[in-house]
């Protein structure tokens, strides 16, 4: 028997009207043709587990995602559509979702593929390894004197760390580079990080 998510059953009570049905139609047809699915909540949007990573899905603020782990193993050329996350595209209500046949037969795809241990080509390579982070002597001294900033920065995860760094030593003029140094201690000193304002509330 599978497991349903109490998180799961909160974060779909907490989308849009629009995205609530579609929500729970992508989830009973998923534990229709997996009945031994395990639900579980990874990088804060539902997730359908089975030997492995099988699926997910997402609620926007205008569109659904239903997204495969093995998706490029999972859908014959020219069935996945681009321009959004998940290989449905943007689905804005149940007519955008192929049938229901082909859903289960996605899903079953993605079920054989687990079993038989295949992995994903797009996270089966290993990544090369960034050299460590080095932050200019100007960033190092200012934050020195900026308490909160400093607090900011060294609690950032690396890749936010690194999106500090690189907006200020990328540029080409002093002038720019000082006042980006002087724009980023103040956002790190509002605990912000570099690209807040894009940041998804």
């Amino acid at each position: 028997m599978g497991t349903r998510d109490p998180r799961v059953d909160a974060y779909i009570d907490a989308s849009a009207d629009f995205a609530r049905p579609i929500l729970e139609y992508l989830r009973e047809v998923v534990h229709a043709a997996c009945p031994r699915v395990e639900e579980t909540m990874k990088w804060s949007f539902p997730h359908f587990m089975y030997e492995g990573m099988l699926c997910g899905m997402g609620s926007f603020k205008q569109h659904c995602t239903l997204g495969f782990w093995k998706g490029s193993l999972v859908f014959e050329e020219g069935d996945a559509k681009q321009g959004a996350m998940g290989q449905l595209g943007r689905i804005t209500s149940l007519s955008d979702l192929p049938s229901r046949t082909a859903l289960t037969r996605y899903i079953k795809r993605a079920m054989k593929l687990n079993e038989q241990g295949v992995p994903s080509p797009s996270r089966s390579k290993p990544k090369a390894k960034r050299p460590a982070l080095a932050v200019p002597d100007d960033l190092s001294a200012a934050l020195k004197k900026n308490a909160k900033a400093r607090a900011t920065f060294e609690g950032l995860s690396p890749s936010h760390r690194r999106e500090y760094v690189e907006w200020i030593t990328e540029a080409k003029r002093e002038e720019t580079r000082q006042r980006r140094l002087a724009t980023a201690l103040e956002w790190m000193a509002e605990g912000k990080t570099r690209n807040w304002k894009y940041a998804r509330s």
